[in-house]
Parts: structure tokens; sequence; C-alpha cells
């Protein structure tokens, strides 16, 4: 730990323009850059953990599931905890538990205690995205400069979750399924050595008292709604699924009753009466859920279809992270020209046509198809997203950014959720649909074979080989019957989010700076420093 006087908190009349920011930009993304890496590379961890720890096929689940449901219902209460008891002083309580448990995590003897350490892990994740968003908003004053901070900020998110799948391909090449969490300790170690000097201090001016019982409600909201949505996605109409569902809405509509009714909410819903503000999270919203559902069978096609191996798929769609990282700098630039609603229009449009590409060559879809058809969709995210996320944070009050910022990755959270729920099962409902299962298989390898392309291909070995080949044919037939459609509900989608913008983002000034819908307290106080 450095011994070095810690970084101020942020004056504005003082010094408006922070000289250390752009150190700080890099220490913020390595979180950034962590998280997106962690939200794919433990896929291919799981046949390694799986032959180790023996685990059930419901606790293999629970081994994935429980760190995004955690993670989603805690994102806005940490967002908000944030802004009243300091956004860096979250941020490295959030990255010193991420690191320790991720360490703990990689030698877990059981699939129980590993369970536990990715519920943990989530906990301490929570903090982490909300506080790296919100400090950007109050350490770059400069609108322009902030809008290419989010952008790089952007840019870290979308090439952690594309490298992904090639680091943990070359993990498990060469180390142990631990090694995957393992990752955590060197990318944390600079920002907790250099934050407390580099990254400076900010939080509202004015907290209230934090009510435990809307964190607890919040929590007991979203966790059992997303639960829910993933079991009736997965086992189709079961009372357990549909019960979990109606809890989660139950006690959704008391968590905003209680906002509505104390002096302190945790969650501000006043945000929402500023229309860029709603705008933006419903654009993010469906742009992620709509891109989760195209990585959920572009994987699985290139794989099991055409026959890749997972680091080569990686690779193959790598040329998209470039271009999305390269878009999310050129949306920087041209918003100082052009209005922000035409920058995220723009990229929609993108977005769409990348979709429908898919559907165009459904019956052909060769690799390279795939990968032009994410290059232009990765290029129409970027180029979206970085400037409704610039809107999202500059049409609130900066004493607000925390909690603007949870708002923002809880709808990310549950897009990337429902997306693979949701999309997910449109996809397998035309493969079980249209999928032949021959004769001669056990009743397992029946069932498998009939529910998903993975366990028709394991089914085929155990069959003759003409019977073996017409079940992967019919498979690879029925898998690629629900990709047209699949597609076709995410051009639906982004179409929505298109006209959502069309509409919220009209208030908007072209250099970056959205007129409020409503009056809004002005952002001009300076931000207390907090005593360590």
């Amino acid at each position: 730990m450095q011994s070095a006087t810690p970084a101020p908190a942020l004056d504005r009349a003082a010094a408006p323009l922070y000289k250390h920011r752009y150190i700080s930009l890099v220490l913020l993304m390595l979180p950034v850059l962590l998280v997106s890496v962690d939200n794919t590379v433990l896929s291919f961890a799981l046949p390694s953990i799986s032959r180790d720890l023996g685990p059930s096929s419901t606790t293999l689940l629970w081994i994935v599931d429980v760190y995004p449901l955690i993670l989603a219902g805690l994102l806005v209460a940490m967002g908000t905890v944030g802004d009243r008891v300091g956004r860096r002083r979250l941020l490295m309580i959030g990255a010193t538990g991420f690191a320790l448990v991720s360490a703990a995590a990689a030698f877990s003897p059981t699939a129980e205690l590993l369970i536990a350490a990715r519920a943990l892990m989530a906990f301490f994740g929570a903090m982490l995205m909300p506080s790296t968003l919100s400090l950007l908003r109050n350490i770059f004053t400069d609108a322009r400069e902030r809008t290419m901070a989010i952008a790089i900020w952007a840019g870290a998110f979308a090439a952690g979750s594309s490298l992904g799948p090639i680091v943990g391909g070359i993990l498990l090449e060469h180390f142990a399924w631990g090694s995957v969490f393992l990752l955590a300790v060197p990318v944390l170690i600079p920002l907790l050595a250099l934050g407390f000097v580099f990254i400076p201090e900010s939080r509202d001016p004015n907290p209230g008292r934090i009510d435990l019982v809307s964190v607890v409600l919040s929590l007991a909201a979203l966790t059992p709604f997303v639960f829910g949505i993933k079991q009736l996605a997965h086992d189709g109409v079961t009372v357990v699924g549909v019960a979990a569902v109606i809890v989660g809405l139950v006690v959704g509509v008391l968590f905003v009753r209680r906002q509505r009714r104390i002096p302190n909410p945790l969650l501000d819903l006043t945000l929402f009466a500023n229309a860029p503000f709603a705008g933006s999270i419903v654009a993010n919203f469906l742009s992620v859920f709509s891109l989760v559902g195209f990585l959920f069978f572009a994987s699985q096609h290139l794989q099991l279809v055409l026959g890749l191996s997972p680091l080569d798929s990686g690779l193959l769609l790598l040329p998209a992270t470039l271009v999305g990282i390269g878009a999310g700098m050129l949306a920087a630039v041209l918003v100082r020209r052009f209005s922000p609603r035409s920058v995220v229009l723009g990229g929609l449009s993108c977005t769409a046509a990348g979709f429908a590409m898919v559907v165009l060559f459904q019956h052909d879809l060769v690799a390279m198809v795939v990968a032009v058809a994410f290059v232009v969709l990765s290029f129409g995210v970027s180029f979206a997203e970085t400037i409704s996320n610039d809107v999202i944070l500059a049409s609130v009050p900066e004493e607000k950014a925390g909690a603007a910022a949870g708002i923002s990755e809880t709808a990310y959270e549950l897009g990337v959720v429902l997306g693979t729920a949701v999309l997910g099962a449109v996809l397998s409902a035309f493969y079980r649909a249209n999928v032949v299962v021959p004769a001669g298989l056990d009743p397992a390898a029946e069932r498998a074979a009939g529910e998903t392309l993975g366990g028709a291909m394991s089914a085929s070995t155990s069959l003759p080989g003409g019977s073996g080949d017409a079940l992967v044919a019919s498979a690879k037939a029925a898998f690629e019957s629900g990709i047209g459609v699949t597609s076709t509900i995410a051009v639906v989608l982004i179409a929505t989010a298109w006209a959502v913008v069309h509409r919220t983002l009209r208030s908007t000034r072209p250099t970056g700076r959205p007129v409020p819908a409503a009056p809004v307290a002005p952002a001009t106080a300076p931000t207390e420093p907090v005593t360590d």
C-alpha cells in the first residue's frame, strides 16, 4: 500500500480538472475488465470443475447462477450506498473482498463451498461496477472528456467479455480450473496499491441514513424474479418458477411503495421522470438483452455445428471486440457534431443490421458470416451505449451519480440474465419441436438429445454410424431453425429501443448535456472528503 497522501475529494470551484484523472481512468478500468472477463470465463472451466468436485447437475447450475442472481439484486443498493459512504471507499472494499474470495474459490474442496464463494464474489462485485462509473462522472468534469472516458470504460467492458473465452482457453490448457478465479488477484493489485493515491473520493454531500429494509427488499425482489425467469426458461411452466416470479413482483411493488414513502429512499424514483435518463436505461436493457441472445446461439453454432474449438471460436469473435472499442471512441468524437439522439439511433440501426444478416443467412451460417455479423452488431452496441451511458450520468445531479450508475448496471445485468433465459428458451423450444431422436438410446441419453444440441452430439456417439449421423444432422437442422426466429425477435427489440430513444432523447442538445425533462437540483455543491 502506498504511503503517499491520499487523493483529495474533488472541489469543482478550486480544481475543475483533476490532474490525475487519466491515471484514475486506467485504475478504474481494471475492475471493469475483471468483472466482464469473469462473466464468460467460468463456462470453460465447468467440465474440469465437474470432473474434480463431482457436483450434481443442479449444483453445477448453481455454481453458475448464484453470481448473477445476487449481483442483480444488490447493484441498485450498492450504487446508493456508494453515494452515501463514499464511492472510492466502497470500490476499495469491493476490490479487496473480491480478490480474497476469488483466491479462496480457486481452492474450494467441494462444490457447495464454491457456490458460497461465488455468492460472496457477487456481494463484493456489486460494489465495483456502479462505483467505477459514478467515479468517472465526478472525476471528468469536462463533458467531452467524460464522454471519451466512458467510451474507454465501455471498451474495457467489451474487451473483457470477448477476452474471457480466450483467457479461459489458455489458462485451462496449462493450469487447473482454479486459475480462472486466481486471475482476479494480479488484476486488482494495482488498484489496491494505487487507488487511495490517485482516485479522488466523492459522495453525496448531504447523505441520508441508509434504509436497510429497502436493501433487503431490493434483494428479495430481484433475486427470486431472476431465478424464476431462469427456471421457467429451463424447465417450462413449473410451480417453483411461477411462484418465484410472483414473489419477486410482489416484493418489488412493496419496494417501490416504500421508496415513495420514506424521506431518504434507496432508489430515487424521481430519476425516471427525466426522459433522457429513462429512455437510455430502456435502450441499454434491450440492446444487452438482444446481444447476449446472439452470443448464446453463436457460441454453440461455432463449436457444435461448425466444429470449432472454444479457443478458435473466441479468436474468431475477437475482431468484433476491437471494432467495438473503436466504435465507442468514434461515438465520443461524433457526438460533438451531432446530437446524442442521432448517434444512439445510428448505433441501434447497426445493431439491427447485424441481426438482420443472421436472418438472411440462417440456412448458410458459415463462420465468416457469424464473424461479420458480430462485427456489425458490436459496432452498433458500443456506438450506442457509449453515448447512452453518458446521457444517463449527465442527466442526473452529480450527487446521484452512484444511484444512476447502479440502475444502469442493474439494467445491464437483468438484460444479460433475461436475454439468455428468454431468447435461449425460444431457441430451445424450436430445437425440441424439430429434432428427431432415433430409437436405440437409453432414456437419459434420449432425453438429453431431445433437449439440447450438445446432448444430441454426445448421444450420437453411442448409436451405429447411420443412426448417429442422422441424429447429428437432425439436431443441427433443429438448432438452426430457432436461430432465425431468435434473431428476428432481437431485431424487433432493437426497433423498440430505437423508437424509445427517438422519443425520449428529443430534448438532448448536441453538446452531450441533456436538458432534463423535469427540474432537478443543480450539481454545484463540492463533494465532501471522506476521513480515512
